[in-house]
């Protein structure tokens, strides 16, 4: 897959990855960690897609270490990045680490490379907007949505300066169903915007608020079982375009739910990215910018879209064409949306767009976004 020019972020365009894993240890628990490393190394060189990685100690720092690790392309990573399998190869990791932070890169240019490698360079720098996006998704306990939703649209906004170079710019919360998504855009550092949020009282008290209505247990005064909530909860965007040029003053917020088959939100994901590249070179498209986010079978596309989604629902939807509908629909899991049979025009479009919309709950900017 080409990225085009309206592309800022794709895990789909081949390219190879490296990740970095920046490491502050607890004090005197170097040689605990190295043991862990030394027990999952071996787990993690047996990953389709894993080229090979390294464990770097600092020479200034002994408590500061870096893990770095080469991919043939993102999706291999992301799978296993995203699966229990990973979580629990990297729990005996957790006891020794005091902060821990993931860089994950594009491999552009090299030099002083002589064996043959997998995946291929970026082939030209991307541009962006300087915003970074990130989701969580978690489900509520059936009959507790109306709650829930009470709960997460009535909280006060925390506070979106981080630091002089950290702003937390808007958060948006969805619903579809008992499921529960949460979009963060934020300018500067990720890490630092999402450890401030946690730390804020207005929203460690909506934590504990919907508590009682998660479907998976959490404990927040237990680290480990904090850590492995938001592991598992994490929804990382794949692919981010978006047309550029003056923002139209009549957007609006919209997303929408793409459950897979089993197996499939890969392939699903990557669909719906193709077609927003193509979307984005068409100036009659309603969508002005979009983001897809994918955590194994559960997809996700935040749009921002000009006028009424209805006007134009195969454009909304991301598909473009009756062979691009009918791949969607093999891929789709279309029995959670309660939606069967093909996809072969606007009419069937709509009441997918009706299936597929997510109620939005609450969309908050800081001031001057």
């Amino acid at each position: 897959m080409t990225t085009s020019p309206y592309t800022s972020q794709s895990a789909f365009d081949g390219s190879r990855m490296r990740v970095l894993l920046l490491v502050d240890l607890h004090e005197g628990a170097q040689q605990q960690f190295l043991d862990a490393y030394e027990q999952m190394r071996d787990r993690v060189a047996s990953i389709p897609g894993h080229l090979g990685d390294q464990v770097c100690q600092s020479v200034e720092n002994p408590s500061q270490w870096v893990i770095t690790s080469e991919w043939e392309t993102a999706p291999p990573y992301l799978a296993w990045v995203n699966s229990d399998d990973h979580l629990e190869t990297v729990r005996p990791l957790q006891s020794c680490v005091k902060e821990l932070r993931s860089m994950r890169f594009g491999i552009v240019r090299e030099t002083g490379v002589d064996r043959p490698r997998g995946g291929a360079l970026q082939s030209a720098p991307r541009e962006g907007d300087g915003v970074i996006r990130h989701a969580l998704t978690f489900t509520v306990k059936p009959g507790s949505e109306s709650k829930v939703a009470e709960i997460l649209a009535g909280y006060a906004p925390p506070e979106s300066r981080v630091d002089a170079t950290t702003r937390l710019r808007r958060t948006t919360l969805f619903m579809h169903g008992n499921r529960v998504v949460r979009t963060v855009e934020v300018e500067g550092d990720l890490t630092a915007a999402l450890r401030h949020v946690s730390r804020q009282p207005e929203v460690r008290a909506v934590e504990e608020a919907i508590n009682p209505y998660l479907e998976q247990d959490r404990d927040l005064t237990d680290p480990e079982s904090a850590r492995t909530f938001f592991i598992r909860a994490a929804m990382p965007p794949v692919h981010h375009v978006a047309r550029g040029g003056p923002e139209p003053g009549d957007l609006r917020r919209e997303a929408l739910y793409y459950p897979a088959k089993q197996g499939c939100g890969m392939a699903l994901a990557r669909l719906l990215a193709r077609q927003d590249e193509a979307a984005a070179a068409d100036p009659a498209s309603p969508v002005h910018r979009s983001t897809v986010f994918q955590r194994e079978d559960i997809v996700v596309r935040l749009i921002d879209v000009q006028g009424d989604p209805e006007t134009d629902p195969v454009m909304a939807l991301g598909i473009h064409g009756p062979r691009k509908a009918a791949v969607l629909a093999r891929l789709l899991d279309g029995e959670v949306l309660g939606v069967t049979g093909p996809l072969t025009g606007a009419r069937d479009a709509n009441r997918l767009l009706a299936h597929a919309g997510m109620a939005l709950i609450t969309d908050r900017r800081a001031a001057q976004s």
